[in-house]
């Protein structure tokens, strides 16, 4: 799950996702990172960590990383919260960028509509509810699509 200061979209990702796994008893591995490095080390946003726990999802542990090459090593699926976040994934890994592992989040929603998650960052608390109910209706999609074969990508 990718953004770009790994503060707000993504670390929400990454807990509803490990939190939708974890019920559905699967083994996948979930990550969380950010294509700039002006958060890194830092816990996620107060208001990402506020409207998680209403949901209770704590997220207060992950710490902000950079997006890097390697990733595609370790990850079958990378999912970006906006096309200009893709751009940067892109720029970022050079030579490893494998197009057949990245993926729009909301494209398992709304496919082929190209639909960023918005960033929430500049504004007030209501935001953070819609991106954290646009990114829980991915992520449900994502299970429902990928827990029968037991491993993300495969069918």
């Amino acid at each position: 799950m990718v953004c770009l200061g790994n503060i707000c979209r993504s670390p929400l990702a990454e807990g509803i996702m490990e939190y939708k796994i974890a019920r559905q008893g699967l083994s996948w591995q979930v990550d969380s990172a950010g294509t700039n490095g002006y958060h890194v080390g830092e816990a996620p946003h107060r208001l990402s960590q506020k409207v998680a726990t209403a949901r209770g999802i704590d997220i207060s542990r992950q710490r902000a990383r950079n997006f890097c090459p390697e990733d595609f090593d370790r990850f079958d699926r990378i999912y970006a919260m906006a096309e200009d976040v893709i751009d940067e994934i892109k720029w970022i890994a050079g030579k490893k960028f494998n197009p057949a592992k990245v993926f729009l989040l909301m494209n398992e929603v709304y496919p082929g509509k190209d639909m960023d998650v918005p960033d929430p960052w500049y504004g007030p608390e209501p935001g953070y509810h819609k991106v954290f109910d646009m990114i829980d209706t991915a992520c449900d999609r994502i299970v429902e699509k990928y827990s029968k074969s037991r491993v993300p990508g495969g069918e």
